[in-house]
């Protein structure tokens, strides 16, 4: 879905002109960015959190030659999302079902 087809949709949605749903969005943006870089994560109810990771530095290999290199320490973005968002999109999650054992075999002598 592109970002024209989101404001399209937020648009008819809420009753708002399509420059006022990119307005939104582009302000919904901004806010992600700067919380981001402010405090390091954001919660959005009902979608999930974005969070920056800090990633030390680390001893790899070269799959080409197979020498030893330096990956030097980094931040990553981040994104889970949330119980409610993952059982809507995936249906219920095979973890949360409990199977029941069956009959236990009993030996015979």
């Amino acid at each position: 879905m592109t970002q024209a087809q989101v404001m399209g949709i937020l648009a008819e949605k809420i009753g708002i002109s399509k420059t006022e749903a990119k307005l939104i969005l582009d302000e919904l943006n901004k806010l992600v960015v700067r919380e981001l870089k402010k405090e390091g994560s954001i919660r959005l109810a009902g979608l999930g959190i974005f969070r920056k990771r800090k990633l030390k530095a680390r001893v790899g290999r070269n799959p080409a030659t197979g020498e030893q290199i330096k990956i030097p320490a980094r931040t990553r973005m981040r994104f889970t999302p949330a119980k409610a968002l993952k059982d809507s999109v995936l249906g219920v999650s095979a973890t949360t079902t409990k199977t029941t054992p069956g009959p236990k075999a009993t030996k015979k002598k």
